[in-house]
């Protein structure tokens, strides 16, 4: 909840300051008591429920796919018509979860490169070491958590292909042949979209656990 109610507000920021640059946004923000992690903390809980709904498209779409290949005869401009509007949901689903990917990189550089800024503040020489350990350890782990994130992003995109090939083929080729053609296919999409299922399980994962260790 309370992430929703900050990304709106985030929103409504922005809107104020467009056209300005990212100091006075988190300048704003700051002056209202978030932070740096609290941005980060929200967009990467952003991330996840942008990946969340993009594994249940292309799982949507997976199912489409071997419904038209599994049933005879039918309309192949409707079958046409569906799985083509399939495909420009998963695009879409893509498209969101690699801006979500990249707004949490941008807000993460930016707090780390404060972080590092202000342990050279420090006059006390034991706790300045405390705060270097544990801006390493956070920073490990974030990078742990954009790999994921990225390695998620990067098994979208053959997944896109496959299908695209498929319905492009379809429109083309508006005929019984066409639908053979598509279930020819169907190991090859199957293989695709659960090994991108799993990868997304697992960068969700990594995200929870970040997650956890910042609160």
């Amino acid at each position: 909840m309370f992430s929703s109610h900050l990304r709106v507000f985030q929103l409504v920021v922005v809107a104020m300051l467009m056209g300005g640059c990212a100091t006075a946004y988190y300048n704003t923000l700051e002056k209202f008591g978030i932070e740096k992690r609290d941005i980060l903390v929200s967009r990467i809980d952003d991330a996840q429920e942008a990946q969340g709904d993009a594994k249940e498209q292309f799982s949507s779409a997976l199912e489409r796919y071997r419904s038209v290949i599994n049933v005879d005869g039918g309309d192949i401009e409707e079958i046409y018509d569906a799985l083509n509007g399939d495909f420009e949901r998963s695009t879409s689903r893509a498209e969101e979860v690699r801006e979500r990917i990249n707004e949490v990189e941008e807000v993460a550089e930016d707090l780390f490169e404060e972080w590092q800024e202000e342990i050279a503040l420090y006059s006390d020489a034991n706790l300045r070491r405390q705060s270097q350990v544990l801006y390493r350890e956070t920073q490990r782990d974030y990078e742990e958590l954009s790999r994921a994130m990225r390695r998620a992003e990067a098994k979208m995109e053959p997944v896109l292909t496959l299908f695209q090939d498929q319905v492009l083929f379809l429109r083309h080729n508006l005929n019984a042949r066409a639908i053979g053609a598509l279930e020819a296919e169907l190991g090859s999409i199957e293989k695709a979209t659960q090994s991108l299922i799993e990868e997304m399980e697992r960068s969700i994962a990594e995200a929870n656990e970040f997650v956890a260790s910042m609160s």
